[in-house]
């Protein structure tokens, strides 16, 4: 269990995780009261997320509220187990947010499909980031609204049938969120997180328009190293989030994730599980996948990585299995002087 030791106690070190808890209920609300009447899923996504020990923590599949009840909750419960996150982050996501139009095309509207990204309310299956330092609030940048059609670098529009007319004027890209987020370092420096988790490349027709949705969410970040969204980040910065697309298997255009994983300004640590293995779900449908990616900027030295998957005699494997189907993936990055 050696690289689940944290290395947070070196001041030139970060390590940075990504968790897809799957945290995700029907209604609003009900998150929250599982936290507090202490859910065995509940305990055992606190109970990885402690274990991992990382300085950043950011979460996907865990439901908003305007006040942040239900991840201070989660947070508070993380505390108990030994990990302190003072600094906590979360915006409203597009999933569950109605479009007002029959997006899906079934004739009805208010549906899941109708919203601006999957959800049955609004909030549903939202990003949250746990931080032991501050973070920057009033410079994070959201790119969240952004509209579909109006990218011209975007690949979905262009193709046939994929953004309709009626829906070009409203339609937005992101379909639970991408934030730019900068946290201060000891010291004075910082890094930047862009955060992200893009819709699943299925669940339509043969428009694909998931498909094409998924890859330009990917494709998002390098239009924003291009400067093609505005001034692009500078100094120490990291990809982290949950792509919904592996390099190989599975449904989805590789080609954007190719690109991604491929440019010159990112680098793929590809961590590893205990069993060697780079997965990080294991769906019943598709089997096991990597999908939940951690890129840290090309220059950035890595230290080390992995996937938190243990070997099925470890005793903590029950606990991993309990929290979620996705798996916690970390990098140890030394941060530059």
């Amino acid at each position: 269990m050696a690289w689940f030791v944290s290395t947070s106690a070196r001041a030139d070190t970060l390590r940075i995780a990504s968790f897809n808890t799957e945290l995700a209920r029907q209604g609003p609300g009900l998150l929250l009261r599982d936290i507090r009447k202490g859910d065995r899923q509940v305990r055992a996504v606190q109970q990885v997320i402690s274990r991992a020990a990382a300085d950043i923590m950011v979460l996907q599949g865990i439901d908003y509220d305007f006040n942040a009840a239900a991840v201070s909750a989660l947070r508070d419960g993380v505390s108990d187990l030994g990990q302190d996150y003072p600094y906590l982050f979360a915006l409203r996501p597009n999933s569950g947010w109605q479009s007002g139009i029959d997006l899906d095309g079934d004739g009805r509207i208010g549906g899941p499909r109708d919203a601006q990204g999957y959800g049955r309310f609004a909030g549903e299956g939202g990003m949250a980031i746990l931080s032991r330092f501050p973070i920057l609030t009033n410079e994070v940048v959201d790119f969240s609204r952004l509209l579909w059609a109006e990218q011209d670098w975007a690949e979905g529009p262009r193709a046939p049938g994929v953004v309709r007319a009626e829906a070009a004027g409203l339609q937005r890209l992101s379909s639970v969120g991408h934030w730019v987020v900068p946290v201060e370092m000891p010291g004075g420096g910082r890094i930047t997180v862009l955060v992200f988790h893009a819709t699943p490349p299925v669940f339509d027709g043969p428009e694909d328009r998931n498909g094409y949705r998924n890859a330009d969410e990917l494709r998002l970040w390098l239009a924003y190293l291009d400067g093609a969204l505005g001034a692009p980040v500078s100094g120490p910065f990291v990809v982290a989030g949950d792509a919904n697309a592996d390099p190989v298997r599975g449904e989805g255009r590789k080609a954007a994730l190719y690109a991604v994983l491929h440019d010159p300004r990112l680098q793929d640590p590809v961590p590893l599980s205990a069993t060697g293995n780079t997965d990080t779900v294991f769906w019943k449908q598709t089997g096991p996948m990597r999908v939940d990616y951690i890129l840290p900027a090309s220059d950035l030295p890595v230290l080390g990585s992995g996937v938190m998957w243990p070997r099925p005699e470890d005793p903590f494997a029950p606990v991993v299995n309990q929290a979620s189907r996705h798996r916690l993936v970390w990098v140890d990055i030394a941060l530059p002087e």
